[in-house]
């Protein structure tokens, strides 16, 4: 559900900032307003980026190979990276450039193409267009992030997701949607007051905004990248088929990390009655494994290490406090 609902949103927003790119670099080529040019880059970023994920999505089915043994699901989280790098540098870089050499050249004297050209009035009406596209994309990622999203609020949403599609796509249009109102200010006061700093202001403040998201989206990626275990409830439920289990008398510690969205690495030493047999304790890993895999059906790749449990004794330095099983 997570994969199908991110890559229809992707292909939502993709579409969308194709076309407003276009119509915003008409704009800008009209008019000379250095917010439209900074909002046009933007948008090029953006279907970059949607690009980027799309591509990411596809390379991530790969099958595993001797090499890379646990498949590569990572590549999505690799691809999601390169997008808050692309959205720093392309958008957020030179959005700042921009208003940096807007600046000087307003403070400078130089005429203002934008106060001049018979065209001002197309950036406003081209911006309520590309608002209303980005809404209708922002639309899309809401309703596919709310059936992922729980009871959780949208800031813990985007930190928790496993999936960085959705998170992504929705801090993208959000902050489209601000950028487009800054644009949409900064050259609507431009005209009235007949002062091209506010086009600079605009334009700078469109490049702290993409620099800001930027920086939360690296922020998360990079945790995904190094590897999150699972969320609390997928543990708990793991934790519970296991306490189920025959043969099984308590769960010693437990170990889960994401191997991509969807693919979970579950290491787990377990505690087995002292007169088992080799035979008896083989069949217990395997009902494990099977219940496991039922409570979590993301838990694919899984290693269970029998033990004896012995009070006090501590084999893991970290460990978790056995979980008693009474059969």
């Amino acid at each position: 559900m997570s994969t199908e609902g991110g890559s229809k949103a992707v292909v939502a927003a993709l579409l969308a900032n194709s076309g407003i790119a276009v119509m915003k670099f008409l704009a800008f080529l009209l008019t000379g307003a250095s917010s439209m040019l900074a909002e046009s880059i933007h948008s090029v970023a953006d279907s970059g980026n949607q690009g980027l994920l799309l591509l990411g999505g596809k390379r991530s089915q790969r099958e595993a190979t001797p090499e890379h043994p646990f498949g590569y699901g990572r590549e999505r989280y690799v691809y999601s990276f390169l997008v808050a790098v692309v959205l720093f540098s392309v958008g957020g870089l030179f959005a700042l450039y921009e208003a940096w050499h807007k600046f000087h050249d307003v403070h400078a004297g130089k005429p203002d193409e934008l106060l001049t050209s018979r065209w001002w009035w197309v950036p406003i009406v081209v911006l309520l267009g590309a608002i209303v596209m980005e809404g209708l994309s922002f639309r899309t990622a809401i309703r596919e992030s709310s059936a992922l999203k729980g009871d959780v609020t949208w800031p813990q949403f985007i930190r928790r997701a496993k999936s960085p599609e959705l998170p992504v796509i929705l801090l993208e249009d959000f902050a489209a949607l601000i950028g487009l109102a800054l644009a949409l200010v900064g050259v609507t006061l431009s005209k009235a007051t007949g002062s091209g700093y506010f086009d600079v202001a605009g334009t700078a403040g469109i490049g702290l905004l993409l620099v800001a998201v930027a920086v939360v989206l690296a922020v998360e990626t990079k945790s995904l990248l190094l590897g999150e275990a699972a969320h609390p409830g997928a543990q708990q439920r793991i934790r519970a088929a296991l306490e189920k289990t025959d043969g099984i008398t308590a769960v010693i510690h437990m170990r889960t990390l994401h191997l991509g969205p969807e693919e979970l690495l579950v290491g787990v030493k377990v505690s087995v009655p002292r007169e088992s047999s080799a035979a008896q304790v083989a069949a217990s890993i395997d009902a494990a494994e099977r219940a496991m895999r039922a409570a979590e059906p993301a838990a694919r790749v899984i290693y269970v290490e029998p033990d004896i449990y012995v009070e006090g004794h501590v084999t893991d330095p970290r460990p978790e406090p056995p979980a008693p099983v009474g059969h």
